[in-house]
């Protein structure tokens, strides 16, 4: 091993003395350098020679040379000779994960100094030293400015400590756009993207059966069912997203070459999906191919995940408590004589999942997931004593034999709607608790995590949506709020839910910044702890609120009764021991007919209503209070308890008026207490402390947003260059937030789905307004790699702005059809109609202009989802272009003409695409590369390309001729790194006509990196 690292440290010493003309100043590495810290030394030579040009050597050895400058790069526990004492101290407080980048002055040459608290310090230092010299990392890849710099020792002296011990993303399976179409080679890019941005935590979910489950990630059977090596030999069928597959979320089975404008090329086959289930698609058919996939899931994350563990990045995956057992793990149960209902035989499986785990895919932690139903109905108390009874079956399986992972809680909630925090009464203290936030990301951290004490507690923003999963969704200013909300609830870790990567860079760069650094939270603002609260324990449910009037409500109350609480079983008032008058206060704000919303209402065990129906009692939009006096609390909680009838309970305010008890503690006084439901503190009413929210409510989606304009002007400079940063930053921080609000598509049976409403015409006119000055700055714009990035930008935020144009026509074309149904006369019938075929026919070419602005954004596997998704989902399964063919071909008396069925073909310029860049590869790996070569209109079929790749700079460029694999897809693969090459760059140029492509656009001046992490895979 030793003499490994010595041949792989000199390769870059062999290049620097064989290329004339570059630098001569030295990373310094240790003697015996670990595995990060070699890491670290080659991505400081790589991203130092992609931004000057210059080809630094490596060499052995904790002193900086006598003569010249050097980088000295070395764990704190390495001496390093002839540093100052306050250095020295510094460098003595670095915690694990902790960096110092220091420049030290010397007359015979400068010396900058990365050291970090542990090897992952390191390696932050070394990845932070990119970021001075201009890189940025996202979650998708590097953005390499296109100006290269000066070579030069920047003058630094930066201490860098996280604010979070776990710092990550959480990617959420289920659909195309999302980790369901991501291969081993997708993961790995990730992975390695988590460890540039100093993140350190990858969460998988897994759904069990039922819905879109079972899916392949967890496997549920007995210990006996698991071999040796991990595999398995009894399963049942499971898949992934795949474009044969019917009835998951709205996506109806489409051939790809079904696709329109061109989209079919983006994809080699008319079935495709992830990797690991080719030749299993739609679904495995037989008990073998059923163990095949989850084999090929565990082979493939088991590569993954031991590439986190070299990194320093944590990996955890889980499914849904109580474990929802598969039909064929249960008639295999009842064959072997053994009962699914048996506690026993629930922690006999989760030793064998546990089990297979271990032997398959090196994970850090299990997570159970609170089930998601108690986020849209809550829970009964039974529910809650079933998931109480199956963690601690989970927890009894790990304490019998070796532990292979730590037990974790998440889900859609913290807890049981009576109590957030429950679990943590129950729970080991080395148990973390995580939830997303509510709402899909709507409202704000939870706000109960303040009354979870000495564990680990990790907060999960949304960082997008997925009724808007096809949309821009910039969310920047959200997660800065949410990561501020998380540290002052007192969460240690910080992670973000997503499906997209590229689409959201914005989003994912600003957490994991914000989980560093938050010196962005306004002077002016109250950012202390938050301290645990005891004034409403538990009503859960949800929030809704009005604008509208409220009669019979005074003045100074109309607040209380526009907001309400909804979907609750009740509150719990934490008050003194005393007797009260209590008055609930009631408004129907939603419904206008009566039996639309029936339940009862119950205080401290008295009966005010059974069946209340406030449109039928009042009507809509009208106060209605009930009170009951001389209310006795001898326990110190007053319980006012809702029954559901039909739909949802609601209540609006409670008002507690009466006298405490004297104690001990306590003299006897007066109490009067009021409480918003639902709302933010107003005149005489304090805010609903159950909200959840950094203040005990859920601000305002405007009002949930730290500043975010410096972020933009710094993700433009490095993306498009310094002539447009300040104007181009401005524009994006103008659309962040509630700049794309309210959204262009909606769950309509499945996520992001078009939608149909007049009104969106004016949001694409105001929406399009903006995107139209960020267009206007393109002239502006210098250097290939600038202009596709700007492209790129430009392209998603039209994209946008198109789906608002296309609800807004389809709205008008739902309404032009409702008037020909109506129409009696056939004569008057075919002249609406004729009219409304203007409309249709206006409504698919804004559809093929949508087509063509996502193909011209496709560059992950995420772009290539939003492509199924619009296909499969709006276009296919919903019939958004054809649904009113048939009205309208009735009343014509005719088929529609040719000119309303979508385009086909390719339309846009020719463009060369990598959906997958991967920067770093093990030992000996070589890398297969996917490229994508669309040819434009003019020259569909005339298209040859080649790879061109040489040792990181020097040498001479070997080329590979590309392979062609169907349509528009080719192959290559890389040579594998070696110690004679521990880093590589290349380019790969493609023919399309006459016009010649590069990626990446930069090449060949700039070119495309990739480095070795260490030893074989």
């Amino acid at each position: 091993m030793n003499h490994l690292r010595s041949i792989v440290l000199g390769t870059f010493l062999l290049m620097a003395a064989a290329a004339p003309g570059l630098a001569a100043m030295p990373v310094v590495v240790p003697a015996e350098p670990s595995a990060r810290e070699t890491l670290a030394a080659r991505e400081v030579v790589r991203y130092v020679f992609v931004r000057t040009g210059e080809l630094l050597p490596i060499v052995a050895g904790a002193a900086a040379p006598a003569d010249g400058a050097a980088i000295i790069l070395a764990r704190k526990d390495r001496p390093v000779a002839g540093i100052d004492a306050a250095t020295q101290a510094a460098v003595a407080a670095l915690k694990p994960e902790e960096y110092l980048l220091k420049t030290l002055a010397r007359p015979q040459g400068a010396v900058l100094l990365i050291c970090g608290g542990d090897d992952t310090g390191t390696l932050y230092g070394a990845y932070r030293l990119a970021e001075h010299l201009g890189v940025r990392f996202y979650l998708h890849g590097d953005v390499i400015p296109d100006t290269r710099i000066p070579l030069a020792l920047p003058e630094l002296n930066e201490t860098g400590k996280p604010l979070f011990a776990t710092r990550g993303i959480q990617p959420f399976h289920d659909f195309a756009e999302g980790p369901d179409w991501w291969n081993q080679d997708d993961y790995l890019t990730y992975v390695g993207q988590l460890a540039k941005m100093r993140l350190n935590f990858l969460g998988l979910h897994c759904y069990p059966q039922g819905g879109v489950g079972p899916e392949p990630l967890v496997w549920i059977g007995l210990p006996q069912d698991v071999h040796a090596d991990g595999t398995v030999g009894f399963s049942y069928p499971t898949a992934w997203h795949n474009t044969a597959r019917s009835g998951m979320w709205g996506y109806a089975a489409t051939k790809t070459s079904d696709f329109t404008n061109g989209a079919a090329l983006l994809f080699p086959d008319d079935i495709y999906g992830p990797d690991v289930m080719q030749g299993l698609m739609p679904l495995p058919k037989t008990p073998q191919e059923s163990n095949e996939l989850f084999n090929r899931v565990g082979r493939q994350m088991g590569v993954v995940f031991a590439a986190a563990r070299k990194l320093g990045v944590k990996t955890c995956i889980g499914t849904e408590t109580p474990l929802t057992i598969p039909n064929a793990v249960c008639a295999h149960l009842k064959a072997l004589g053994k009962d699914p209902a048996d506690p026993k035989v629930v922690r006999e499986l989760y030793a064998g999942m546990f089990q297979r785990i271990a032997a398959a895919m090196p994970v850090d932690y299990y997570w159970l997931w609170t089930p998601e139903g108690w986020t849209w109905g809550g829970n009964s108390a039974e529910q809650f004593e079933g998931t109480k009874r199956d963690i601690l079956a989970a927890y009894d399986a790990l304490k019998a034999a070796p532990k292979p992972v730590q037990l974790a809680t998440c889900g859609w909630v913290l807890g049981p709607q009576h109590d957030r925090a429950a679990l943590d009464a129950f729970l080991p203290k080395d148990c973390p608790m995580s939830c997303i936030n509510r709402q899909v990301g709507h409202e704000s951290v939870e706000y109960a995590f303040a009354n979870v004490h000495g564990r680990p507690k990790w907060a999960i923003p949304w960082m997008e949506n997925d009724p808007n999963l096809v949309a821009y969704q910039p969310w920047a200013a959200r997660m800065r709020w949410d990561a501020v909300d998380a540290r002052r609830l007192g969460c240690d870790g910080l992670l973000g839910i997503h499906w997209r990567t590229k689409i959201l860079a914005a989003n994912v760069a600003a957490l994991a910044q914000a989980s560093w650094d938050q010196s962005f939270v306004p002077a002016a603002m109250n950012v202390s702890a938050v301290a645990p609260f005891a004034a409403v324990a538990g009503p859960g449910g949800s929030v809704a609120k009005t604008a509208a009037a409220i009669a019979g409500a005074a003045p100074d109350e109309q607040k209380v009764y526009q907001s309400c609480r909804y979907n609750t079983n009740g509150y719990t008032l934490e008050v003194p021991n005393g007797t009260y008058d209590v008055t609930l206060k009631f408004c129907e704000i939603t419904y206008a007919a009566p039996g639309k919303r029936v339940f009862g209402v119950v205080v401290q065990g008295q009966v005010l209503a059974e069946k209340l129906d406030l449109f039928a009692t009042v009507g809509k939009d009208k106060a209605y209070d009930l009170t009951v006096k001389g209310v006795k609390v001898t326990d110190g909680k007053l319980k006012i308890e809702f029954s559901r009838v039909v739909e949802f309970p609601l209540i609006n305010g409670i008002v507690l008026d009466g006298r405490t008890e004297a104690s001990n503690q306590l003299v006897a006084a007066p109490l009067l207490r009021r409480i918003n439901c639902g709302g933010d503190a107003c005149p005489g009413y304090e805010a609903d402390m159950a909200g959840g929210g950094s203040s005990g409510k859920n601000p305002a989606p405007h009002e949930r947003a730290m500043p975010v304009g410096d972020f933009y002007e710094d993700m433009a400079r490095a993306s498009f260059g310094a002539a447009v940063a300040m104007d181009a930053g401005a524009l994006m921080a103008t659309l962040d937030g509630m700049g794309f609000e309210p959204n262009p598509t909606d769950w309509i049976g499945g996520p992001g789905s078009l939608n149909t409403n007049v009104a969106l015409g004016t949001q694409a006119t105001a929406k399009g307004a903006v995107v139209a000055r960020f267009a206007a700055l393109r002239p502006k714009v210098v250097g290939p790699g600038n202009l596709e990035r700007f492209d790129y930008w430009c392209h998603t935020f039209q994209a946008s702005v198109t789906m608002y144009e296309f609800a807004a026509i389809r709205g008008q074309l739902a309404a032009a059809v409702k008037k020909i149904e109506a129409t009696k006369d056939a004569a008057a019938k075919k002249a609406l109609a004729q009219d409304a075929l203007k409309l249709r026919l206006d409504l698919v070419r804004v559809w093929d202009r949508l087509l063509q602005l996502e193909i011209g954004t496709v560059s992950t596997p995420g772009e290539l989802g939003t492509i199924a998704n619009l296909e499969q989902h709006s276009r296919v399964h919903a019939g958004n272009i054809t649904g009113f063919d048939k009205v309208l071909t009735a009343a014509l008396g005719a088929d529609l003409p040719a000119t309303a069925a979508p385009a086909m073909r390719y339309a846009g310029p020719p463009r060369i695409i990598m959906t997958t860049v991967r920067t770093q590869a093990a030992m000996g790996e070589s890398v297969a590369l996917k490229v994508i070569i669309l040819p434009g209109t003019a020259a569909q079929d005339a298209v040859a390309g080649a790879l061109f790749w040489r040792p990181l700079g020097g040498g001479e460029f070997q080329k590979v001729p590309l392979t062609h694999v169907a349509r528009a897809v080719y192959g290559v693969t890389l040579p594998p790194l070696t110690g004679d090459a521990p880093a590589i760059e290349y380019y790969i140029d493609a023919t399309a006509g006459a016009q010649t492509l590069h990626f990446p656009a930069t090449a060949p001046v700039l070119n495309q990196t990739i480095v070795c992490t260490g030893g074989q895979s």
